[in-house]
C-alpha cells in the first residue's frame, strides 16, 4: 500500500517560484502531478519514471516545471517556476505503473496542496 503526503503549497506572486514535496512511503512506481483548479476538471501536470530518467510534461507547464524524485527518501519534488495565476490549483501527488502516458492511470494519491498564484 502507498501512501503519499504533499507538502510545499502556498501564496505567491505571478513570476514566483514554489517547489513542491510528495513524501511516498511504500512501492511508488513512476510517480506524477496533477491539478484541480476551481471549477475545472483534474489535469495532468507532470510524470516522472521510477529510475527517474524519463519525465513528461503537460505542455501547459514545459520549460517552466521540473519532476525530480529523491528514491533515498521516496520522495518526489515539483519545482514550479515563472508561476503564472492560470496555475493556481489543488496540487496532487500520484502514484502507478509506468505504462504510456496517454492511459496512464495512477493507482494511488496524495490528499493535494493548495498553490495560489497572484496576479
Amino acid at each position: 500500500q502507498v501512501q503519499l503526503v504533499e507538502s510545499g503549497g502556498g501564496l505567491v506572486q505571478a513570476g514566483g517560484s514554489l517547489r513542491l514535496s510528495c513524501a511516498g512511503s511504500g512501492r511508488t512506481g513512476s510517480m506524477g502531478w496533477f491539478r484541480q483548479a476551481p471549477g475545472k476538471e483534474r489535469e495532468f501536470v507532470a510524470r516522472i519514471s521510477w529510475t527517474g530518467y524519463s519525465t513528461d510534461y503537460a505542455d501547459s507547464v514545459k520549460g517552466r516545471f521540473t519532476i525530480s524524485r529523491d528514491n533515498a527518501k521516496n520522495t518526489v519534488y515539483l519545482q514550479m517556476n515563472s508561476l503564472k495565476p492560470e496555475d493556481t490549483a489543488v496540487y496532487y501527488c500520484a502514484a502507478g505503473s509506468q505504462g504510456p502516458l496517454r492511459t496512464w492511470i495512477p493507482d494511488y494519491w496524495g490528499r493535494g496542496t493548495q498553490v495560489t498564484v497572484s496576479s
